[in-house]
């Protein structure tokens, strides 16, 4: 499946666009700030009913307006056109369209349309708190398990009640009650530990392949899973915490606090790996991502690789964009300030490619150019009418 037109409005900075787009690579280049990586935001938007950047809703409407739209028509691998709409205006719940048909709970759209997402912002899976490890495993899992995205809701839910009893230690049959939370955590707290778990076995020997290739096998890296539940159930755990949890009122342990040991050469990579070093491991786990959905659902994700010189050398991302024109990956969408740098490691690769230039918010059709090195590009004008976009929002 492959996005054939995005159109949106009052979507960031954009006021307005509608852009065709290549099945196959397409390439956003503009200077810092006009607006590259919003557009990448908003294909993310169709797919995950979210933005990828922890903003909410408000923050991604264009200033001074009540709300934005956000469509995509996309192309299914039998020819089927899969039309998605994802609205939100002020005061009202966000709405989600498939076909023209309203989605009853947002949770159900996920999976359906694939993706995978490589941004600078994604650093915060190394140098940031366990928490940001957690949300990366939740929502890749999400895309290939509805019963993990169910049971993490229920997990959540029941989590917070919990919590909430905790605090209030003279409530009515508090024991009683404690004891139904309990099992129910430990019911959907087992089948999230397990999920987690198994993934990670998976991904663990994948992103060490993909290193290999990206740093010309310089250096190892590993992946592990650190949990609780490794040691023991999660009943053990609820018993083992039971006085401190009281203490603190609140649940001191659980899958709630889960977290990834990444490392290079046996050493945590957060002390040890330098930019570039953490940059390509966080590349290798996101393209490990990809063969992941890949193997297990219907369609090829659609891969966004937004600023992809940040912090890696030419030849790093030569041998990026080397294994990402291979025929088993699918759409591509990229940003760079750079088109020359860009391009030119396109071309040497033999990449097929369309570019869009980004200009002070407008979006242009640049140049399509065809796989074949030898075959002189042919370059199409820029619309007279460009999509009409307001600098209002960073990039």
């Amino acid at each position: 499946m492959y996005l054939n037109r995005l159109s949106l409005l009052n979507f960031k900075n954009i006021e307005e666009a509608q852009i065709d787009f290549s099945p196959r690579i397409n390439c956003f280049v503009g200077e810092n700030g006009t607006g590259k990586t919003n557009l990448l935001d908003a294909i993310y938007y169709l797919s995950m009913c979210k933005s990828a950047f922890n903003l909410t809703d408000l923050q991604c409407t264009r200033h001074g307006t009540e709300g934005f739209v956000v469509n995509g028509v996309y192309t299914t691998r039998d020819g089927r056109n899969e039309n998605i709409v994802c609205s939100c205006s002020k005061g009202h719940p966000k709405k989600l369209c498939r076909g023209g048909k309203e989605y009853e709970k947002l949770s159900d759209h996920i999976g359906l349309i694939p993706i995978v997402m490589v941004t600078p912002s994604d650093t915060a899976l190394i140098n940031e708190s366990g928490d940001e490890r957690r949300k990366y495993l939740n929502s890749l899992i999400s895309q290939l398990d509805r019963e993990y995205l169910a049971a993490l809701i229920k997990y959540n839910r029941i989590l917070a009640e919990r919590n909430k009893l905790l605090k209030n230690p003279t409530a009515p049959n508090f024991e009683d009650i404690l004891a139904v939370f309990d099992l129910q955590l430990a019911t959907w707290g087992h089948t999230i530990h397990q999920r987690r778990a198994r993934l990670i076995e998976e991904l663990a020997p994948i992103v060490a392949r993909y290193y290999a290739t990206l740093s010309d096998d310089r250096e190892t890296v590993e992946l592990h899973y650190r949990s609780e539940l490794n040691e023991m159930t999660f009943e053990e755990l609820l018993r083992r915490n039971s006085q401190r949890d009281r203490i603190n009122q609140f649940t001191t342990g659980g899958i709630h606090r889960d977290d990834i040991r990444m490392s290079i050469g046996g050493y945590p990579l957060r002390k040890y790996g330098s930019q570039g070093q953490q940059k390509s491991f966080l590349v290798a786990l996101k393209l490990a991502q990809y063969d992941l959905v890949t193997a297990r659902g219907n369609h090829r994700p659609i891969l966004l690789l937004d600023d992809i010189f940040d912090k890696l050398d030419m030849a790093r991302v030569s041998r990026l964009i080397g294994m990402v024109s291979e025929d088993r990956f699918s759409q591509i969408f990229i940003t760079d300030c750079n088109d020359v740098r860009l391009e030119s490691i396109l071309r040497g690769n033999g990449c097929a490619y369309t570019l869009f230039e980004v200009r002070q918010g407008q979006v242009f059709p640049a140049e399509t150019h065809p796989s074949d090195p030898m075959h002189s590009p042919s370059s199409h004008p820029a619309e007279e009418s460009p999509a009409s976009v307001t600098t209002s929002e960073p990039a």
